[in-house]
């Protein structure tokens, strides 16, 4: 039942969107420019930035991650070789299949954050600003390296959830198009197709037993 309940909150309500892991905003806020730059050829963010949220910031593929993966899926690949962030954005997306594509307002902070906690050192290298690992970040990936085994894998699940969820949306707004029809004409023969597909889910659920 608990897993059920879960995945109800997940449709209907939206995935968690506190802040996750205990990285958060950090300690304190560093004055400089942060993260990315004129180097990295793109707004202080990064690509996007100069211009609202970017291809990256909107709702939709990989959109509306808890802080606390992103800042796990940045550890973890950051222990592999050092990346400036627009290489991180791209190998999220690779690794994820494309479920999973973070924007620059969360790769960027979350960087920031890593650098002020003192598990990421940001230097520049060929003109553009790129991270790498401490010897405390190493230990922290090794220390973790089981929980975050799979954080790639488990994006795709996420994103066929978040397409149910979608559907089970539009399914919503057809069926009160067709309540607001005059006469109430057609209300019938919606509730019979409604009521065949909640049979053919249960025929579904019933095969996998």
């Amino acid at each position: 039942m608990r897993d059920h309940d879960h995945v109800h909150d997940e449709l209907f309500d939206g995935p968690d969107r506190g802040p996750g892991g205990k990285g958060g905003h950090g300690g304190r806020r560093r004055r400089h420019g942060g993260f990315g730059g004129k180097g990295d050829g793109v707004g202080p963010m990064g690509p996007g930035s100069m211009h609202g949220r970017g291809r990256g910031g909107r709702r939709g593929p990989g959109g509306g991650r808890p802080r606390g993966d992103v800042r796990a899926a940045i550890l973890v690949l950051l222990a592999e070789q050092p990346r400036h962030g627009y290489d991180l954005i791209r190998e999220i997306q690779e690794r994820s299949g494309g479920a999973w594509t973070p924007s620059p307002g969360s790769i960027y902070p979350t960087l920031q954050s890593l650098e002020d906690e003192g598990l990421v050192s940001i230097d520049t290298v060929d003109g553009r600003r790129s991270a790498s690992l401490t010897d405390g970040g190493r230990d922290w990936v090794a220390g973790h390296a089981a929980e975050h085994e799979g954080i790639f894998e488990a994006s795709a699940a996420a994103e066929s959830l978040g397409a149910l969820r979608a559907e089970l949306g539009a399914l919503k707004e057809a069926a009160v198009h067709v309540a607001r029809v005059p006469g109430g004409d057609l209300t019938p023969q919606a509730i019979e197709i409604l009521a065949e597909a909640r049979k053919r889910l249960y025929r579904l659920l019933a095969e996998q037993d």
